[in-house]
């Protein structure tokens, strides 16, 4: 029996391989790799560009689910308190391949983001805004940016 190229399943194994090609170039690079490192950036209570354009894209996608300033919903949970202690990798795979969990009070489900490139294209701003966010150093809101580097 021969895959289909397009298939479902094929686009989903080649997603999960980008993203891990993604996440294994991304923590080459350091980002964020090791606990000490922050993905985020905060000086004087201004953001960098990417934890801003992380706040916005949480705002577009992730929000409907897990509520504004990711304080969680009846339908998901706050990534507020998840991201304290997923890894990056593991928030990668979540958002990548999505999960289901099902027990006797509750079924929630949260569908795969690897193939919508405005999630995926900005995956460490997200990351870089919630992480932020759980580390209890970026309040609720808006964040104001920092200037533009020149």
């Amino acid at each position: 029996m021969s895959r289909d190229a397009n298939s479902p399943r094929s686009a989903r194994a080649a997603t999960a391989a980008l993203a891990a090609i993604l996440a294994t170039a991304t923590i080459a690079a350091g980002v964020p790799a090791a606990a000490e490192d922050t993905p985020y950036t905060i000086i004087d209570g201004k953001v960098d560009f990417g934890t801003y354009n992380g706040f916005r894209r949480y705002h577009s996608f992730c929000h409907v689910c897990h509520g504004p300033d990711a304080l969680g919903s009846s339908y998901a949970p706050a990534l507020l308190t998840s991201l304290q202690t997923l890894t990056y990798e593991e928030f990668l795979e979540v958002v990548v391949n999505g999960r289901e969990n099902v027990n006797q009070a509750q079924q929630s489900v949260m569908p795969p983001f690897g193939l919508v490139n405005d999630v995926m294209l900005y995956i460490d701003n997200i990351y870089g805004y919630l992480k932020a966010r759980s580390d209890g150093v970026l309040p609720r809101g808006r964040p104001a940016r920092l200037p533009k580097e020149d």
